[in-house]
């Protein structure tokens, strides 16, 4: 349907993982829901959390896929076959290590950079080419790559002030993204949250 959009924010379900670093998608995607002013409901049929919405006549779905991380592909393609999404419909929110706290990365296609989730996705649904928007996490230290204590840690409360930034930066790029392309989201809203040049839409 080209006036129904997907969007999917992933993580890992359950009190133990909530408001990690790893589930930055999760965060957002909810973040997006309040923007929405929408309710979420767990869907068994599609291994996921779902709220439904709409944005200047256009519709929208939002997942959560409750299938854990390494498996987030299998919710998402159970919800895009339903609700028949194409994939320049779909985007991806993640968490990027590789990415500074603090910085969000919006583009239109490429290769999942390790990230088990990406490659879950990329693996069901065949294809590179959907929308991802990584979100900043950062890491301990550039030189080590183990970093399994990091990404799923919680954010602590010194980063609770930039986290809000962020979230809202990722909602708001979200819904420039459905309303006006991707180019448009990329260009306002891609970089630093902080940084003096981004523009607002």
């Amino acid at each position: 349907m080209d006036n129904l959009f997907l969007i999917v924010g992933l993580g890992n379900p359950g009190r133990e993982y909530a408001g990690t670093r790893h589930n930055a998608g999760f965060l957002a995607v909810e973040r997006f829901a309040v923007h929405l002013g929408v309710g979420w409901k767990l869907e068994d049929k599609f291994q996921a959390r779902i709220a439904r919405g709409e944005l200047e006549g256009r519709k929208i779905v939002l997942c959560q896929p409750q299938t854990f991380m390494n498996s987030s592909g299998t919710a998402v393609v159970k919800t895009a076959d339903y609700f028949k999404i194409p994939l320049n419909q779909l985007l991806v929110s993640v968490d990027d290590a590789d990415l500074p706290f603090g910085e969000i990365r919006l583009r239109p296609s490429g290769s999942s950079g390790g990230h088990h989730g990406l490659d879950s996705v990329q693996s069901h649904v065949g294809s590179k080419e959907y929308t991802r928007q990584r979100i900043g996490i950062g890491r301990t230290a550039p030189d080590v790559r183990d970093i399994h204590g990091h990404v799923l840690g919680r954010f602590g409360d010194q980063d609770r002030s930039l986290l809000e930034k962020v979230l809202e930066r990722a909602a708001s790029q979200m819904a420039c993204c459905v309303e006006h392309g991707i180019s448009r989201a990329m260009n306002n809203f891609n970089g630093v949250v902080d940084a003096p040049n981004i523009k607002e839409s």
